[in-house]
């Protein structure tokens, strides 16, 4: 964890552990910066994106990102917090190739704008589909879950 405190800026990075995992928050503005230092360190080479998911908090959107060095085989976590009703990040494909169909679908479900994504149409809906059905608010049923 030292290792990586040193890599990345302070003042914008939060930085714990999860179990066997680091996990770091950082800035929305910071994320490209961040995850070209992860891969291109020699010694963090978080070279593969495992998983990129967003989590819905009802009040804010938390996009995380699961990675992995298969040079080193560590592994953390990467999670960058924007706003609910305008929720934007950078796009990671300039860094890792395999974001492409991850973002699309944070899109899809949950309305998360990927800033600079090279090809940001509809993954899983339609054009035109009204709503983000991962989102908590999303309506699906005609009852209220308790």
């Amino acid at each position: 964890m030292a290792l990586l405190g040193r890599r990345l800026d302070s003042a914008s990075t939060e930085i714990t552990s999860l179990l066997d995992e680091v996990a770091a928050t950082v800035k929305a503005a910071d994320l490209l910066n961040i995850c070209s230092t992860l891969r291109e360190d020699p010694d963090l080479s978080m070279d593969y994106l495992r998983c990129l998911s967003v989590v819905d908090y009802e009040v804010s959107m938390q996009v995380v990102y699961h990675l992995w060095s298969m040079t080193h085989r560590h592994k953390m976590v990467l999670k960058v917090n924007t706003d609910y009703d305008d929720p934007k990040v950078p796009s990671v494909t300039s860094v890792w190739q395999g974001a492409d169909w991850f973002e699309r679908e944070g899109h899809d479900l949950f309305g998360v704008v990927f800033e600079g994504h090279p090809n940001p149409k509809p993954l899983l809906l339609w054009e035109g589909f009204e709503g983000f059905p991962g989102r908590k608010s999303f309506p699906f049923h005609e009852y209220e879950e308790f």
